[in-house]
């Protein structure tokens, strides 16, 4: 294992200059611990929502590969201004775009997936004593075009890298200073977890955590990179992420989460059989659309109901495809976007019976109605009402801790 740490600062820890200067005091510290220093940086909170503006007022439909050199500014701004403020406190610095750290992604703007890192020009800048500032978010595919990784996506390469130079942690500095078993600006008791394991803390990024990126701690398990969760504005001690935690930290659960950004849509009056249910999702599968909760229920007459969730982004999209296909009349397919999803992680959840009555009946407590239901043996989620979902995380949260 290499001398090397990477430090990912997100946009909400660079949103003004005097949090820039303080991102560059953090780097000293670790810089005088004798480290080689990578840092990874998103672009500062509000950017990339205003570069976006700046192209819808151009056209409603920009290309995809337009928006990927639009979107991918905030981050080069963000790599330069750190860049400088590290280069005034002393220390030789550098800022690099995607390109020039050496990130080969997919052809697929917004959503690219990291294929390769050619580490060249980064392992020659920090053997030089330098510390790197590289861009997030952003490679190149192999026709050399600029493309994006998606929300999130600096995360994704901040592990990236530590994985490519088996740097010894990749530590991620956010407005919070770690992971928590709730949001703790919701949930008052909410509890700080000193570690927590990549299953688990995948689980809760992929059920609505914000602090990491999903598809990053995915990586960090494929790469075993540990990930260090902390507050840029604090020297509490944060939360670990790796492979193995101690027994006082394997919890029954690990978090209680919620997810608004989804829609329900409902196919009413289907017959029944295998063919015109698999043409519903055959539909969704060819236009990439991805299905959570699945549900089929069969009416007195005989019909047969389909209810599933989907991103709210793809909400829209999914109704049309449907009532556009010719396959389905058209009352019979509804868009609910007024629903949210609450979701109970933990490990130890299958092997303990009586789970999913504690949830029912902290929700039944607070006449919370359940419009579906999900369980695997990682998680139980319930759909629910948008405006009752913040009650509903208060409420289970309470009942387990």
């Amino acid at each position: 294992m290499n001398n090397i740490t990477v430090l990912k600062f997100g946009g909400s820890v660079l949103i003004d200059d005097g949090a820039v200067k303080n991102a560059a005091e953090i780097i000293k510290k670790e810089y005088e611990k004798g480290k080689a220093v990578i840092a990874v940086v998103s672009a500062q909170g509000g950017m990339t929502d205003a570069l976006l503006s700046e192209a819808l007022r151009l056209s409603d439909k920009p290309s995809k590969r337009e928006l990927d050199v639009i979107m991918s500014a905030g981050e080069l701004l963000s790599s330069s201004k750190l860049a400088i403020a590290v280069g005034n406190i002393g220390i030789k610095s550098v800022s690099l775009s995607g390109f020039q750290a050496g990130i080969m992604t997919s052809s697929a703007n917004g959503e690219a997936r990291i294929k390769d890192i050619d580490t060249a020009r980064l392992k020659k800048e920090i053997s030089e004593r330098k510390v790197v500032v590289a861009a997030g978010f952003q490679g190149v595919n192999r026709h050399g075009d600029m493309t994006t990784l998606g929300r999130g996506g600096s995360d994704t390469t901040a592990v990236a890298i530590a994985a490519a130079l088996n740097a010894e942690k990749c530590v991620v500095y956010s407005k919070v200073d770690g992971i928590y078993t709730a949001d703790p600006e919701k949930v008052s008791d909410a509890r700080k977890i000193k570690e927590i394991d990549y299953n688990n803390m995948q689980e809760l990024s992929f059920l609505g955590v914000k602090v990491l990126n999903p598809r990053a701690v995915e990586l960090a398990r494929k790469y075993s990179v540990v990930l260090e969760v902390r507050s840029a504005f604090s020297d509490a001690d944060g939360t670990v992420v790796k492979e193995e935690v101690s027994d006082l930290e394997k919890m029954l659960i690990s978090g209680v989460t919620k997810k608004s950004s989804i829609a329900r849509i409902t196919v009413s009056g289907l017959k029944g059989t295998s063919g015109e249910v698999f043409s519903v999702f055959g539909l969704m599968s060819q236009n990439n659309i991805n299905c959570d909760i699945i549900l089929q229920t069969t009416e007195k007459d005989g019909t047969t109901d389909i209810a599933f969730t989907v991103s709210e982004s793809n909400a829209d999209a999914a109704a049309e495809i449907l009532k556009n296909s010719g396959k389905f009349d058209e009352k019979d397919i509804l868009c609910d976007k007024s629903v949210a999803k609450v979701s109970v992680v933990g490990a130890g959840m299958e092997s303990h019976p009586g789970v999913a009555a504690a949830i029912y009946e902290a929700l039944s407590e607070k006449n919370i109605n359940v419009i579906m239901i999900s369980s695997s043996e990682m998680r139980f989620s319930v759909v629910v009402k948008k405006e009752d979902a913040d009650s509903a995380v208060s409420a289970i949260h309470k009942r387990f801790y």
